[in-house]
């Protein structure tokens, strides 16, 4: 089904303006909400997960108001926030089983079904009677996707979900999100720029409370991508060229500082045209740069 919202806002008592009059339609599938700390994400997660109220706006998940029916719309979702604490001397699978007796899961039978199946799922079987204290930050996040899956959700919802995972958890934890994402509608709401490179068909960037920049993912690092050019600099140059270009981004690259400028055309300067990806969509629009156009 397809989530749509209809200019949200929201503003907290000390005058933060969290969501300044969002709009977005959000297909089913993977969908990634990118921005950096402090851009209105998780408002917007709470929100959409009925945990907190917005000052205006609509909310439809189908047919169903997101805002008025919250109790039908707390049935069809699943939701792993930010900061998922567990009780760290309780087994998973004890954990596990009383969120689904939460759930509605009475019958003993299935509800065992169902738990020794999520576990499967998420790779967690082997250690089911471990205590929830005892694992790693990726199998908490894994375990926290478990818990969102009960009674079979059709809306998941996952805020910053592979922040502070290694290398390999962070691999697992996209294969798992890539699975489950082939039949819900699936929200990634993350700051990392490579969470949604990898998993997510359509995606948006937010800002300051705002939507910046919205569509299928492929389509927008196209359109960005005749516009990027790079070259290597000596460190101490990197003033002379932000005075003189459009700097989208700078990083070390073996030792060596590469630079990233924004421009319709050919910028000179010792600059060559590079192939853009969503990193350079991101700093691009979170510069107030770009706005997304085909290239010609």
């Amino acid at each position: 089904m397809e989530l749509r919202i209809e200019h949200l806002s929201k503003t907290y008592a000390n005058g933060v303006v969290a969501l300044d009059d969002v709009a977005l339609t959000i297909p089913a599938g993977m969908f990634g909400l990118l921005g950096p700390n402090g851009a209105g994400k998780s408002t917007l997660m709470r929100i959409l997960a009925t945990l907190q109220e917005c000052d205006s706006g609509a909310v439809f998940f189908g047919d169903l108001d997101v805002l008025d029916e919250k109790d039908a719309v707390r049935r069809l979702l699943g939701y792993l926030p930010q900061d998922f604490g567990v009780y760290p001397k309780v087994t998973a699978y004890e954990m596990l089983d009383h969120f689904a007796v939460l759930k509605g899961l009475s019958h003993r039978a299935r509800r065992r079904e169902v738990v020794d199946g999520l576990l499967q799922q998420t790779n967690l079987f082997d250690v089911r009677h471990q205590r929830l204290g005892t694992f790693s930050g990726g199998m908490r996040q894994r375990f926290g996707i478990a818990q969102a899956l009960l009674a079979d959700p059709k809306l998941i919802i996952v805020d910053e979900p592979t922040a502070g995972l290694d290398p390999q958890e962070r691999v697992r934890f996209h294969n798992l999100l890539s699975d489950i994402g082939a039949e819900r509608t699936v929200i990634l709401s993350t700051h990392i720029v490579s969470d949604v490179a990898d998993l997510c068909s359509n995606m948006a960037i937010i800002n300051k409370g705002r939507v910046l920049l919205a569509g299928p993912t492929q389509q927008l690092v196209d359109d960005v991508s005749c516009k990027i050019w790079a070259r290597f600099i000596d460190k101490r140059e990197l003033a002379y060229f932000q005075q003189r270009h459009t700097i989208i981004s700078t990083r070390l690259l073996s030792g060596r500082t590469l630079i990233h400028a924004y421009s319709d055309e050919d910028p000179g300067d010792g600059f060559e045209e590079a192939i853009g990806d969503l990193e350079d969509v991101y700093f691009a629009t979170i510069a107030g740069r770009h706005v997304a156009h085909a290239c010609d």
